[in-house]
């Protein structure tokens, strides 16, 4: 085990040459499997292990197509592109500080890796398309190497990369940091921004800057997602008036506005494929769905019974783990099924739970994912959600998947890629063995 990590405070303090040529020979050891006197930051080194096993080459600058001007224009077009104002007042207006735009550019990438914009100094610039790092660019780590943007979309986290830490060599003239940016009204991961420049500019603090920027725009969206609900509330609380019985409105991503004659939720999981007509819901059974400007009309077609003898038939469920995002738990039964999208959080408890199905207590699941025994309010506030989206699979007292329901997981080809942004103890510690499949 090596006795040390390199850390970036360490690496501000030295000279960038000096800073370069120790992280040059911490990769050079880390390709040829031999041992050096620090070992790489945590993140670093995992990013270098999925690039040797899935082939990437350390030497070699690869590149793939560019988006053609329509595909960009088009990707631009998304709730990204809203944000861009919010990112560039807070990475970008403010002379002399860490991510002055006279050393650096600040770059703005889709989900897919894929540059959307690029803003900063000219001659950064050209420097950037010296290495294919231009509008329309793929950035994926699979692609070019443990880098800002890509390397964040796997982690999930802000992660900063400087000089030879990124894994291919060509690209060891840069520091670059990036933070990804969530959906908070969906939790889907939107894209990352970064802010890249040359070695000699590294500072500590850009990491930091990035991140909270990141949140901030996450914020922007948050505040705009509240204006609409209370819109959507305007037109709704009317029709609930007179709808009588119990019914429900919500925006398109679940979120409620409005209800009568049943407790109020904070959000109902709606399925990938939604639209007007009966459709079942594991929270409510069969319902009735009408558009609303903004969002959708529920109402239960059963009684509270129905809806709970509904939510009993699921008789399989398939938690998809197999990616490095996207994570999904698909239901099924007697009523159909359907598909949800979960958050890093959701697919690391219904992972332990699908390994253990014995169940496991709030304190074992809080030690299995927080590395915690104490944060059982963490996690039984977590657990509840998870029940309000799964209805009748899950039991608590231990938390469980119910017996009569089937389940299967499908895990990554290579266990060492499983939830690869996960620091659960329990996950990390799957990632040395086969995951279920």
């Amino acid at each position: 085990m090596r006795n040390a990590t390199v850390e970036m405070t360490r690496l501000a303090s030295m000279d960038s040459r000096e800073a370069a040529l120790l992280l040059k020979g911490i990769r050079d050891a880390a390709l040829r499997g031999a041992r050096a006197p620090l070992a790489p930051r945590a993140d670093i080194q995992a990013s270098w292990q999925r690039m040797l096993r899935e082939g990437v080459d350390p030497d070699r600058d690869r590149r793939s197509g560019l988006l053609s001007a329509g595909e960009l224009e088009e990707r631009r077009g998304g709730p990204l592109g809203e944000l861009l104002p919010v990112l560039r007042e807070g990475l970008m207006s403010v002379p002399g500080s860490v991510a002055d735009p006279v050393r650096h550019i600040m770059v703005v990438a889709d989900a897919e890796g894929r540059v959307l914009w690029r803003e900063g100094h000219a001659s950064v610039l050209r420097m950037a398309d010296g290495h294919g790092f231009e509008p329309g660019a793929d950035w994926r780590e699979s692609t070019v190497g443990t880098n800002g943007v890509g390397t964040a979309l796997v982690m999930r986290r802000p992660v900063q990369v400087h000089s030879a830490e990124h894994f291919v060599a060509t690209h060891h003239a840069w520091t670059c940091a990036g933070a990804p940016i969530t959906d908070p009204r969906n939790g889907r991961l939107m894209g990352v921004v970064d802010v890249s420049g040359p070695v000699t500019t590294m500072h500590p603090a850009t990491l930091l800057l990035v991140g909270s920027v990141a949140r901030l725009a996450e914020a922007e969206l948050r505040n705009r997602h509240l204006s609409e609900l209370a819109r959507l509330r305007a037109v709704a609380a009317p029709l609930l008036h007179r709808v009588g019985g119990r019914a429900v409105a919500v925006d398109r991503h679940g979120w409620t506005a409005a209800v009568t004659g049943m407790a109020p939720v904070d959000r109902l999981p709606l399925p990938r494929a939604f639209g007007p007509g009966r459709v079942w819901l594991p929270a409510l059974g069969e319902c009735v769905v009408e558009p609303l400007p903004g969002g959708w009309l529920l109402r239960p077609a059963g009684d509270e019974a129905g809806a709970r003898a509904s939510a009993g038939e699921v008789t399989r469920l398939v938690l998809d783990v197999s990616r490095t995002r996207d994570w999904t738990v698909r239901v099924s039964g007697g009523t159909g099924g359907w598909t949800r999208e979960l958050s890093p959080r959701h697919a690391e408890l219904l992972y332990v739970l699908a390994v253990h199905r014995e169940g496991r207590t709030a304190a074992q699941l809080a030690a299995d994912v927080f590395g915690d025994r104490t944060r059982t309010v963490t996690v039984r506030a977590e657990m509840s959600r998870i029940r309000r989206t799964l209805g009748g699979v899950l039991a608590h007292r231990p938390y469980r998947f119910r017996e009569e329901v089937r389940v299967e997981v499908t895990g990554p080809a290579d266990p060492r890629d499983l939830l690869p942004y996960s620091t659960a103890p329990a996950v990390v510690a799957a990632r040395g063995a086969d995951a279920p499949a």
